[in-house]
């Protein structure tokens, strides 16, 4: 989740309900400025025990945190404690429960992408190596209650923390106990970013399916392959889903403008602090009638932070995100963007994608996302067979369309190997999840506590 920062645009007032749709039109970009952001989060814990560590506890999340200003970061402070770090290389930051998350930079192809997720692991599992901490990539904690695990010290958390539970039964889930891998992508223009969000929507069960990685809660089976997914289906109903509208004639940033005023606000920030207005309404803000704040309008930092608390399975910003993925290893990081920029970031690909998704109807693509979690690969496609049928072809679309970028490292290779994981994923019909629960039927012989030794980075 985001980081708060002070900004120029805490003191630009909005006037109208028009600049609401200003940060949107601000992203598009012409292609040669296309950039990918990725983002992956991994589960920290003691490799002495596998315990998560606190925030204050010696060698804990906030000493990992300043172990790495060694490698350049510089800390971002909130009510004097260190809760990122930011960079060159983008940011670091804390989820709710010591999820640690690297937000990485904009960059220009994927074997940068890639080496950047390469440089930030090597310096925490050398701090790790330091201070027994170990790294997980997996889309849910095996084996921690919510109970087990700590809270980070951000305003924002406790906030949400607070509200969670109004709203759905699994928030807290979602907060404390899963890791997702994102990637942040651009568009050139309005037209562009609807073609986008409309296949991105369509084909994120695929993604869900083939990094689905979670099949675990508090050390057993829970019956699912991705729980992480599935948690979303009762967080909160008024901030996520698959957002019907985003295939309705005539979508746009003014209609996403609409669906983020019905989102209701958590919070505004303000000299330095998180003022708790969960539960009230935005539009109320732009009248000058919040309860949290009477008589106050909102900035343009406002409405930025406003739009970071939707959760749906796409989510427009100035950029849009793919954000249907388990966290999983490095490889696998490195191939979600690599899925998405193939499918989205050459034109003859993404034409190709939106004809194979384009026919089915909400229903079908509502019972494919619902599916998506317990079935994977093997649930059942609008208009009939199953998510597997289509994987190999999504795939070779998105081939395909990294061949045509032809950004090449040092050695020439281009971008499309870092598609090899899912190719495998798909010739295996076998997604990450079945894979841990064949080892821990079997060479496990049901002893989670070996999936540390084996699965952390």
């Amino acid at each position: 989740m985001s980081t708060r920062q002070a900004s120029e645009l805490d003191e630009l007032v909005i006037e109208s309900v028009a600049q609401l749709a200003e940060p949107m039109a601000a992203g598009e970009k012409p292609p040669a400025r296309w950039r990918i952001g990725t983002e992956h989060e991994k589960f920290v814990y003691c490799t002495s025990d596998c315990h998560a560590p606190s925030y204050d506890e010696p060698d804990g999340i906030r000493d990992l945190l300043m172990a790495l200003t060694d490698y350049g970061w510089e800390p971002v402070l909130e009510g004097g404690k260190v809760i990122a770090l930011s960079g060159e290389a983008g940011a670091v930051s804390l989820e709710p429960a010591g999820q640690l998350e690297l937000s990485g930079a904009p960059l220009e192809n994927l074997h940068q992408t890639c080496a950047e997720t390469g440089r930030h692991l090597d310096q925490v599992k050398a701090i790790g190596a330091r201070t027994g901490k170990g790294f997980l990539g997996l889309g849910m904690w095996p084996d921690k209650t919510r109970e087990e695990l700590p809270i980070m010290p951000k305003g924002r958390y406790a906030i949400m923390l607070r509200h969670m539970p109004r709203v759905g039964s699994m928030g807290l889930d979602m907060m404390l106990r899963t890791c997702t891998i994102q990637v942040n992508l651009d568009y050139s223009s309005e037209a562009d970013m609807v073609k986008k969000f409309r296949v991105g929507l369509a084909l994120q069960p695929l993604a869900t399916a083939l990094f689905a990685n979670s099949p675990f809660t508090e050390g057993k089976p829970n019956g699912m392959l991705s729980y992480r997914s599935h948690i979303w289906s009762d967080t909160d109903p008024a901030r996520t889903g698959m957002l019907p509208f985003v295939f309705n004639e005539g979508f746009g940033y003014e209609r996403y403008v609409e669906y983020m005023l019905d989102v209701p606000m958590y919070f505004v920030f303000r000299d330095g602090k998180y003022i708790d207005a969960a539960g009230q309404s935005f539009r109320d803000f732009l009248a000058g009638k919040l309860p949290a704040l009477p008589g106050e309008r909102p900035t343009i930092s406002d409405w930025t932070d406003h739009l970071s608390t939707a959760f749906p399975e796409v989510r427009l910003k100035s950029f849009l995100e793919m954000r249907g993925a388990d966290g999983g290893p490095w490889n696998r990081i490195c191939a979600l963007p690599a899925l998405w920029v193939g499918l989205l970031y050459d034109q003859t690909a993404l034409d190709a994608a939106w004809d194979l998704v384009k026919d089915w109807d909400m229903e079908g693509r509502e019972a494919l996302r619902n599916a998506v979690p317990k079935l994977a690969l093997d649930a059942p496609l609008p208009g009939g067979g199953i998510l597997k049928d289509i994987a190999a072809e999504v795939l070779e679309i998105a081939r395909s369309g990294l061949a045509a970028r032809a950004r090449l490292n040092s050695s020439g290779d281009n971008e499309t190997g870092f598609l090899d994981p899912l190719h495998e994923i798909v010739a295996s019909g076998r997604v990450p999840a079945q894979r841990l629960l064949d080892l821990y039927n079997g060479e496990w012989q049901h002893d989670l506590s070996r999936i540390y030794a084996e699965k952390s980075f």
